[in-house]
C-alpha cells in the first residue's frame, strides 16, 4: 500500500510540474503576441505615409528582443531550468557559442542592415536596380535581408551583406515618385523636332505619367524628350517618365511603349529595325 501511495504522489507531482510548464509556456506566448501586436501597431502609426527603412529595421529588432527576453524569463521560471541556465551562463559554453555565432553570416547581415538603415541608399517603396541587374521595388527589409518585388510580383530575397556591397541605381531617391528612362529609335530621315513632339505628347497623355515638378504658376512640368544619340541605323530619342509609387513598372512600360509606337505610326514616322538585303546575281 505504501508503494502505491508513493506512486500516486509521484504521479501528482509530475502532473503538477507538467501543468506548470504548460501554463508558463501559454502565458509566455500570449505575452509575446500581445507585445508583438502592440509593437506592430506603434510602428504602423510612425510609418503612416513615411515608410522609412530604419523604422522597419528597428521594428524587427524589437520583435527579436521581445522574443529573446520572454524566452529567457519563461525558461528561468520553469522548475529545474534555473540551474541549467546558471551553469550555461557561468561556463565557457557561452563564450564558445557567441564566438561561433559571431563568425556566421548572420552577424554580417545584421551589421549591413544597420548600415543600410543609417545611410539609406534606398527606402521602402523605392525602385532600384542592383549591380547584378536585379531591378524592382523594395518591399520589405528584415535584420537579415531585403525583399525586392520584381516583374510580375516575383520576390527577390537578397542578404543585407550582399546588397550593401553592390552599386545601386535608385530611380526614386528622395522623391515621392518613381522614374524610368525610355529610348525610342526613329529613322534618319525623320524631322527631329516632330519626333520629339509626337513622343512627348504620347508620354504626357498616358494615365500613368506624372509631372516631375510644378512650376511657379502652378503649371505641371514633364521631362522633355532629348535627341540622345546617333546609332548605326537610327536617331535615338530619350525621355524619362515619372509615375506613382503604387504603379508596377511593367505596367508603365507597357502603356508608354504602346502609346508611343501608336503615335509614331499615326504620324508616319519610321521606326527602323535591322534588316539584311540579299542581292542575287543570275546569269
Amino acid at each position: 500500500m505504501k508503494g502505491i501511495k508513493e506512486m500516486k504522489f509521484d504521479f501528482l507531482n509530475n502532473w503538477k510540474s507538467t501543468l506548470n510548464v504548460v501554463i508558463i509556456i501559454v502565458i509566455a506566448l500570449t505575452v509575446f503576441f500581445i507585445l508583438r501586436y502592440a509593437n506592430k501597431k506603434f510602428f504602423a502609426k510612425l510609418k503612416k505615409g513615411h515608410k522609412h527603412i530604419h523604422l522597419t529595421l528597428i521594428e524587427k529588432a524589437i520583435n527579436i528582443a521581445i522574443f529573446l527576453a520572454i524566452a529567457l524569463l519563461a525558461l528561468s521560471a520553469i522548475g529545474g531550468m534555473k540551474g541549467v541556465l546558471s551553469t550555461l551562463l557561468g561556463g565557457t559554453a557561452v563564450v564558445s557559442a557567441v564566438a561561433a555565432f559571431a563568425a556566421q553570416d548572420v552577424i554580417k547581415d545584421m551589421l549591413a542592415g544597420m548600415m543600410i538603415s543609417i545611410y539609406k541608399p534606398f527606402d521602402i517603396g523605392d525602385r532600384i536596380e542592383l549591380q547584378d541587374g536585379t531591378a524592382g521595388i523594395v518591399q520589405d527589409m528584415t535584420m537579415r535581408h531585403v525583399v525586392i518585388n520584381t516583374v510580375d510580383t516575383i520576390k527577390q530575397v537578397i542578404p543585407n551583406s550582399k546588397i550593401n556591397t553592390m552599386y545601386i541605381k535608385n530611380y526614386s531617391f528622395n522623391s515621392p515618385l518613381r522614374s524610368v528612362n525610355f529610348q525610342f529609335p526613329v529613322g534618319y530621315e525623320t524631322d527631329v523636332e516632330e519626333a520629339k513632339e509626337v513622343i512627348f505628347g504620347a508620354v504626357k497623355s498616358s494615365e500613368y505619367s506624372k509631372p516631375y515638378k510644378v512650376g511657379e504658376n502652378g503649371e505641371e512640368i514633364y521631362k522633355p524628350v532629348y535627341f540622345f544619340s546617333l546609332s548605326d541605323s537610327a536617331l535615338i530619342m530619350s525621355v524619362t517618365v515619372y509615375y506613382g509609387k503604387d504603379t508596377p513598372t511593367e505596367v508603365v512600360k507597357n502603356d508608354i511603349n504602346t502609346s508611343v509606337k501608336k503615335a509614331l505610326n499615326e504620324a508616319g514616322i519610321e521606326i527602323p529595325y535591322k534588316h539584311v538585303t540579299l542581292v542575287s546575281h543570275t546569269e
